[in-house]
């Protein structure tokens, strides 16, 4: 796929997913919330897979951040999430 391909879909899932939030009435922000974090998921298995993948020793590393930023973002997101319930 060329950049503008790329780029027109990263546009559109940004505008779906902005008018997708707020859309949501305030009594489902919490459980929205923990659907998101446990999707943050996917990103630490594409970025094992890639990281496996990859020859250079920059794209591991660059796996390995993504690994760790994806799981900051996950618990963190949890946390969050259980002192909204609390």
């Amino acid at each position: 796929m060329d950049f503008i391909s790329i780029l027109s879909i990263f546009v559109l899932a940004c505008f779906v997913g902005y008018y997708v939030v707020w859309s949501v009435t305030p009594a489902l922000h919490t459980p929205l919330m923990a659907v998101t974090n446990a999707i943050s998921s996917v990103i630490i298995v594409g970025a094992l897979i890639a990281s496996a993948e990859a020859g250079d020793g920059l794209a591991k590393w660059l796996g390995l951040a993504g690994v760790v930023f994806a799981s900051i973002n996950i618990f963190g997101g949890f946390a969050v999430t259980e002192r909204m319930l609390a």
